[in-house]
């Protein structure tokens, strides 16, 4: 659908009250589209969700939107994501975000907004009152832009989720989002994944979950921290009595680093997921995380996936601490190079594990005879729900 298709859609809109979601996406409808929804937003009371994602939208058509978002009082959910919307969209946005009060959900991820955009967005969370979640991701914000989203956080008392993937922060504004996270009561999920936020940052948010008592998921996926990065993590989650989810996978974690997060897991009693995936975890790093399991009754998902270094040995490890963990219902070492006795290892765990719902063994060379031990274990254990497994992926 092109612009001349979006105007009789609208014409139906203004009369249709009964319709609550419209999905738009990848039709190619440009700013005189979007003008046209707009007329229809000004007069429609029904309608709550909106996806123009993918429709050529660029600032003018985003000023049409954010017009309509001063009037309208009805849309919770407006996902304008993979558009072109630069800066002066952006502001537009932001200043309709001073006054609307009823949109939750703004996705603006994959456009290019950039710094100046993000800023303009900043300065309008500091009023908005509605707002729950907000995702900028690929965006290019950078790192000035995003210390003033951390300064936005510190007046904003709404916002649960916020989404900067992919955004090239480093440092500087971990430790800007750190000082918004020990005062800010009311975010609950901090998505940094596919950054550049090293060590130093890392120990800026560290420093923060030691005080902060709402974030309970922290995605750091693909920023270069390094063991000690773990280590300041490690230190924080001994503390911090609300954080669930941590992601740090294709990180630089190693052997050290997972024995630094070990330690914290015998200590911590609110986390339930950790992903480690691509982190240079060997069997020195599973066998350390294997004496945790063996002690941590919370965590019930723990992936390994891509731990080259982990092998048989590291296999073994982890299916001691199978043999005696209780709570823990999914893991994951697909890819850690565990061949036959890393299998029948694992098959003997199961026999006598009765709280395990998914183990994944995708990519390791356990051949038919390993295949045949992890069949035999499920013959016995009526829990395990899904054993994905190839011969290899070499």
């Amino acid at each position: 659908m092109y612009a001349d298709g979006a105007q009789p859609l609208s014409n139906a809109l203004q009369h249709n009250m009964t319709l609550v979601t419209l999905n738009l996406k990848s039709n190619y409808i440009g700013a005189v589209g979007a003008q046209h929804m707009s007329d229809a937003l000004r007069h429609n009371t029904g309608l709550t969700t909106l996806y123009p994602e993918s429709n050529a939208i660029d600032d003018i058509a985003a000023q049409h939107y954010a017009n309509a978002l001063q009037h309208n009082t009805t849309l919770t959910t407006l996902d304008i994501h993979f558009n072109q919307i630069e800066h002066v969209g952006a502001e537009h946005l932001g200043d309709a975000l001073r006054h609307n009060t009823t949109l939750i959900i703004l996705n603006l991820e994959s456009n290019h907004i950039g710094p100046v955009g993000a800023q303009h967005l900043s300065d309008a969370l500091q009023y908005n009152k509605t707002l729950t979640i907000l995702n900028l991701g690929y965006n290019d914000i950078g790192d000035v832009a995003a210390q003033h989203l951390g300064d936005g956080l510190l007046y904003n008392t709404t916002l649960t989720t916020l989404n900067l993937r992919t955004n090239k922060i480093g440092d500087v504004t971990a430790r800007h989002l750190a000082d918004a996270l020990r005062y800010n009561t009311t975010l609950t999920t901090l998505e940094l994944q596919f950054n550049k936020i090293g060590d130093i940052g890392v120990q800026h948010l560290a420093d923060a979950l030691q005080r902060n008592a709402t974030l309970t998921t922290l995605d750091l996926q693909s920023n270069p921290i390094g063991e000690i990065g773990a280590q300041h993590l490690a230190h924080a989650l001994q503390h911090n009595t609300t954080l669930v989810t941590l992601n740090l996978s294709t990180n630089e974690i190693g052997d050290v680093g997972a024995q630094h997060l070990a330690h914290a897991l015998q200590h911590n009693i609110t986390l339930t997921t950790l992903e480690l995936a691509s982190s240079g975890i060997g069997y020195v790093g599973a066998q350390h995380l294997s004496d945790a399991l063996l002690h941590n009754t919370t965590l019930t998902t723990l992936v390994l996936q891509n731990s080259y270094q982990m092998g048989d040995v590291g296999a073994q490890h982890l299916a001691y601490a199978l043999q005696h963990n209780k709570t823990l219902t999914i893991l994951n070492l697909g890819n850690i190079r565990c061949e036959v006795v890393g299998a029948q290892h694992l098959a003997d765990a199961l026999r006598c594990n009765t709280t395990l719902t998914t183990l994944d063994l995708w990519c390791n060379d356990i051949g038919y005879v390993g295949g045949q031990h992890v069949s035999d274990a499920l013959q016995h254990n009526r829990v395990i729900v899904t054993i994905s497994s190839t011969v290899s992926c070499h």
